[in-house]
Parts: C-alpha cells; sequence; structure tokens
C-alpha cells in the first residue's frame, strides 16, 4: 500500500477523530447521565461538543480541497450539476434519517410516524447546502475573494442579528433573527423541538455563517497540500489558530459564542482551535512510532458519511425495536452497563462501546476496499 504522506495523513485522522467523537456524543447510554463537556452548551458559551459539528464542516472542506481539482474541470453546466445533484441526495437521506424507521412505539404498539410532523433542517441537510455554496463560491472566487467574501458573510450575518432580532435581548431563543424566519415558512411542528420552543439551531439562516466554516477547511487543505510539510508551515497553521481563537473570543464580548445561533464569533472560535488540532496532529505524525495510532481513525475517515448515517441508523433501531417491553438498547444497557457502573461512566462506556462496534463496520469495510461515496 502506497504511503500517505503526512500532510495527507493528519486531515484523514483529523475527520476520522471528529467522526469517532461525533457518535460518542450522539450516543449515550443515558441522556441524563451525560459529563459536562459531552454535552452542548444551552445556549451561550461553547463545550468541546460544540466544536464538533464545525469542525465536521471544517473538513468537507478539506475534502474539497482534493477534488475541486477535477470539478474544475468540468464545464459550467456538468459542475453545477454534480454539486446541484450531491447536494439534493445528502438533503433527502438528512430528511429520511430523521425520520427513520418512518414508525414509533407508543402504548406498547408500533405507529406510522406522521410525515407532517418532518423537521425540514438537520445535520445533514445543513452539510449539503454548505457544501453547495462553498463549491461554487470556491470554483469561481480566487482566494482573496473566498476570504474578503467570508468576512463579509460573518460582519452581514452580524448585522442581520442585530437589526432584525428583536430588543432588549435580539440574540435570545424567542428573539433571534434565525427562529423569526424559520417561523415564517415553517409550521412549529417542523422545526426542532428540543427547546420547548420552535427554534432549530440548523435553520435557514444559521446556514450562511457555517458556509464559512468549509471555505477554512478548503483554504487550509490547499495550504497544508503546499506547506504542510514544512516546520514554517506548522508554524503558520498554529498562529491563525491561535489568532482565530483569540478573535473569536474578542467578538464574543459584542456578539455571544452560541452554537444554536451559529454566530460569527463561534465560527472564528471553532475554526480556530480545529486550525491548532491540525497543526498538533500534523507534528504527531511526523514521529513514526506515533503515527501507528492514526489507522485507527483512518477507518472512520475513509467512509465518513456513511458511516455516520450507519451509526444513526443502529442506534435508533436498538430503541425502538421491543422485547418483553423494553427496548433492546433499554435491556442492553441496563444489564451490560448500569448494574456496575455509576450513571455517568456507564453512559459514556455504552457510546465508546458502540462508537468501537461501528468502528467494526467500517473497518471491515476497509479491508474489503469498500467506500461509499455519494
Amino acid at each position: 500500500m502506497k504511503a500517505v504522506p503526512e500532510r495527507y495523513l493528519a486531515l484523514d485522522v483529523l475527520r476520522g477523530m471528529i467522526i469517532a467523537f461525533m457518535i460518542i456524543v450522539n450516543t449515550p447510554g443515558n441522556w441524563s447521565a451525560i459529563y459536562a463537556p459531552l454535552k452542548h452548551s444551552d445556549w451561550n458559551g461553547c463545550t468541546v461538543t460544540d466544536l464538533v459539528f464545525p469542525s465536521f464542516l471544517f473538513v468537507v472542506g478539506n475534502a474539497l480541497s482534493f477534488s475541486m481539482g477535477k470539478l474544475n474541470s468540468l464545464s459550467h453546466t456538468a459542475f453545477a450539476g454534480k454539486v446541484f445533484r450531491r447536494t439534493i441526495i445528502i438533503f433527502i437521506i438528512g430528511i429520511l434519517l430523521g425520520i427513520f424507521p418512518f414508525v414509533q412505539f407508543e402504548e406498547g404498539r408500533y405507529a406510522w410516524k406522521s410525515l407532517a410532523d418532518t423537521r425540514l433542517w438537520g445535520v445533514l441537510q445543513r452539510i449539503a447546502v454548505c457544501y453547495c455554496i462553498a463549491a461554487f463560491m470556491i470554483r469561481y472566487m480566487n482566494k482573496r475573494a473566498l476570504i474578503t467574501g467570508s468576512v463579509f458573510i460573518l460582519l452581514l450575518y452580524w448585522l442581520v442579528l442585530y437589526y432584525f432580532g428583536t430588543p432588549p435581548d435580539r440574540y435570545s431563543m424567542e428573539a433571534n433573527a434565525v427562529g423569526r424566519l424559520d417561523r415564517l415558512y415553517l409550521s412549529p411542528r417542523n422545526i426542532y423541538r428540543h427547546y420547548g420552543f420552535p427554534f432549530d439551531p440548523l435553520g435557514l439562516l444559521s446556514t450562511f455563517p457555517a458556509v464559512v466554516n468549509v471555505i477554512a477547511g478548503y483554504l487550509t487543505g490547499s495550504f497544508v497540500q503546499r506547506h504542510g510539510k514544512h516546520r514554517s508551515g506548522i508554524m503558520k497553521l498554529l498562529l491563525a489558530g491561535a489568532l482565530m481563537t483569540g478573535a473569536g473570543l474578542l467578538w464574543g464580548l459584542f456578539f455571544p459564542i452560541n452554537k444554536p445561533l451559529w454566530t460569527s464569533s463561534y465560527v472564528l472560535y471553532a475554526t480556530g482551535i480545529v486550525l491548532l488540532v491540525l497543526a498538533v496532529l500534523i507534528t504527531i505524525v511526523k514521529i513514526g512510532w506515533l503515527r501507528r495510532w492514526a489507522y485507527f481513525f483512518e477507518v472512520f475517515g475513509k467512509n465518513p458519511l456513511f458511516i455516520y448515517i450507519i451509526a444513526a441508523m443502529l442506534i435508533v433501531l436498538a430503541g425502538i425495536i421491543h422485547v418483553d417491553g423494553s427496548s433492546v438498547k433499554g435491556v442492553i444497557y441496563r444489564e451490560a452497563f448500569t448494574r456496575w457502573l455509576s450513571p455517568k461512566n456507564a453512559s459514556l462506556l455504552f457510546a465508546v462501546i458502540y462508537m468501537l462496534i461501528i468502528w467494526l463496520i467500517g473497518y471491515i469495510m476497509d479491508r474489503r476496499k469498500i467506500y461509499i461515496k455519494v
């Protein structure tokens, strides 16, 4: 097998680490027993878990830095067709995943879910739209224009949330412009209901600053391909990461770091953190004996979209299939974890074991050279 260049290996490892951590935070044994870093912030603020999704968008941009050469060779019509087709497929998969397995268990029996209550926005839907917008920007804008356009998006988003939010607290759950816009064209039953109030943290308006996470990933991927093997390149990544993290914290004094609103300060802060992590990974994989662990994360990174989907589907099935009045997940969790561990440790170990099971699926696919792409 041809060796993967260190700078590329670091990008693969980063992608795999994000998928692995995403599975862990999405599948605790008990949502009521979770360690604080594995929870999302209630509103303002940022936990480690809050960094996962923007980092995933960042690696979508990394992937674009490798594929845009081929895409740019296509005619304008062929390029648009390929990008739109991929966008639509991922968006539809996201909607279907949100209502999978199309039935729910209630009052001791299965009943069909109401399609009228389907949530429009979700993780894959945001990935699809961000990918689409970023791909067109990258195709038709040079590096300077991409940076200028990204700054413009973040500043404009700040102004929109400020002027179209309802005073006095324009950035609260009830008064922000993101939720107000979604409630204009969506019924409350088609909006995320976690907050006890119709507000979707992945709504239409907040998708636009998320595009900047993809653009940042593209620019970083392009930079790493050219300069990632040099010490000076790594130092530039560290410097850029530190500056963006600091800028995000400073901006957060005026425009709070907030994942549900995907604020501009949050974009800068999250991008800065992932740049710092990437610089460290590039440094680590240069040390031969330390790179042996890298394959574990490469497995996740080779089929990221499929692994994310299969991880979500299997845990839903385990929760809805009932045996003698208890779900399969509930029985396994109770008998194998809660009998000998504290609630939070049991919940965490369940998530880790589940992540390893999904890794095994990815490992088998990699050994058989099965790579599923959209």
